[in-house]
């Protein structure tokens, strides 16, 4: 009679006939009275024992058929509709199908891994982001000992943002492959990226910590015990005021200066540090330069330089300054003391006032008494008329387009352009102050000597090679070739 082959579930799979096999499936099934069954079973067992090894699946497989994939070293099963990796992760360029919940899947394409959890494909890792390297990676670090330190390093785009360690280290940069970009020595904890160790803990990049931290070792990469800090019993915050005892601050290596309340109310400001100390007042100016303005030492207040500095201005005066003495120069006064009485100025011939000259620069008085014994300036001049202005010792001759021109080797000489005359004939005439007599200087070409005479030479300069037109006779001596002025006493 034939054999039916049943299934475990109970469920009928073929129907042998007698002196038959039947090949459905993966083994042959032998039906009674069949010659030559010994190998067929025997081959059966053998499928069996190995589990079916091949590079190819088997053909005829049934549900729960376990093959062994020689060419990947890997069990697999028969789910019914394909061989499925056991212990494993199903490993592709594309997502598989069929997979149930908790299965693997190796998207070798990416190098990631993912797990099935019955309606879609979760990301084990590694993460991955943008065109580069994005993840939380671990990594070996070798420092300047060569010692090897484990960290975690967070990448974003290829750049390492920040290193997780359990130690400090230096690491070794000789070796470009251990170095990395932004770090030299890496702290215990988390270290931003270019928080170099030169920085003193500031990060010179925009790479931030943001949100609150309960606590920190530095601000602004100095310590606590750098700033001034609150005591118990004193204001907790800095937002109103800072409160100080009278015995107040000091400021300096050896405590310089010094701030504090003196006699209970009275505020102090001391240098207190070696003898006739300053305390310097610097502002910046307009072109954000920073000047020392004002000196306060113990001979007084002084400018930080001199000539350079204003008390006062025109839009902000003092009200009265008072003083014993006032040295130096005044732009006006409303009068002037002489013994214990103030004489106010006046252009008229007024008594008890002090002259001064009127709109058309004339001095009035009733009498002038008195000997004048000295002159400001050196030199008796008058205005004459030139065609240019000629530089001051241009020694002069009459001629030319106005009333005078620059004297030549053949001119008779009437005076030499003068900077500054003590008297000065013709003054609101239409030209230049020509010295006619006393001491100027003159313009000299070659060496002369002290009380030898220079004579007009050539385009208003005098010389001593010259032998008529005299000019005067020099006061002081010059070996130079060149032209120069030479101080001489005129002769014209």
């Amino acid at each position: 009679m034939a054999y039916t082959i049943n299934k475990f579930s109970g469920a009928t799979l073929v129907v042998v006939q007698d002196g038959t096999v039947d090949t459905t499936t993966d083994l042959t099934f032998v039906g009674k009275n069949y010659a030559g069954y010994g190998e067929i079973h025997n081959e059966n067992f053998l499928f069996l024992l190995e589990n079916f090894s091949g590079t190819s699946q088997p053909p005829k497989p049934q549900a729960g058929q376990i093959w062994h994939d020689s060419t990947n070293g890997k069990i697999k099963f028969y789910d019914g509709t394909k061989f499925k990796t056991t212990g494993g992760a199903e490993v592709s360029t594309t997502q598989p199908v069929g997979l149930t919940s908790g299965d693997f899947w190796w998207d070798s394409g990416n190098s990631q891994l993912y797990t099935y959890n019955g309606s879609s494909f979760v990301l084990v890792g590694p993460q991955g982001a943008g065109t580069g390297l994005t993840q939380m990676k671990s990594k070996t670090v070798r420092d300047t000992s060569a010692v090897n330190h484990s960290v975690i390093a967070a990448t974003v785009d290829d750049e390492i943002i920040f290193i997780v360690s359990g130690q400090e280290f230096t690491i070794d940069a000789t070796d470009p492959a251990n170095a990395i970009t932004g770090f030299d020595v890496i702290r215990k904890g988390t270290t931003m990226v270019n928080t170099l160790d030169a920085t003193n803990g500031v990060t010179s990049t925009n790479h931030y910590y943001w949100g609150t931290s309960s606590n920190a070792l530095r601000l602004g990469g100095l310590l606590p015990s750098s700033f001034v800090q609150s005591t118990p019993g004193s204001a907790t915050t800095f937002s109103d005021i800072v409160r100080f005892p009278d015995a107040g601050i000091t400021v300096g290596d050896q405590n310089d200066l010094h701030i504090y309340i003196e006699n209970g109310n009275q505020g102090v400001i001391a240098n207190e540090v070696g003898t006739n100390n300053i305390i310097r007042f610097k502002t910046s100016n307009a072109n954000s330069v920073q000047t020392n303005s004002v000196n306060i030492q113990s001979t007084g207040l002084n400018p930080g330089s001199t000539s350079t500095y204003t008390l006062g201005s025109s839009i902000a005066k003092w009200s009265n300054v008072w003083a014993d003495n006032f040295q130096g120069n005044a732009s006006s006064a409303s009068a002037i003391k002489f013994s214990s009485a103030d004489y106010a100025g006046d252009t008229s011939a007024i008594a008890n006032t002090t002259a001064l000259r009127d709109s058309s620069g004339d001095l009035h008085a009733n009498f002038f008494r008195g000997t004048a014994t000295q002159a400001q300036y050196a030199d008796l001049a008058e205005v004459y008329a030139t065609t240019e202005e000629w530089p001051v010792g241009t020694v002069m001759a009459v001629g030319g387009e106005a009333e005078v021109k620059p004297a030549g080797v053949s001119h008779h000489a009437v005076g030499v352009i003068s900077a500054e005359p003590a008297y000065l004939m013709n003054s609101t005439a239409e030209g230049q102050a020509v010295g006619l007599k006393g001491r100027v200087p003159v313009r000299v070409s070659g060496p002369v000597s002290k009380g030898q005479p220079v004579y007009a030479w050539k385009d208003g300069v005098a010389s001593t090679i010259a032998s008529t037109g005299l000019v005067g006779i020099a006061l002081e001596s010059s070996t130079s070739d060149d032209e120069k002025l030479i101080e001489c006493v005129l002769k014209v």
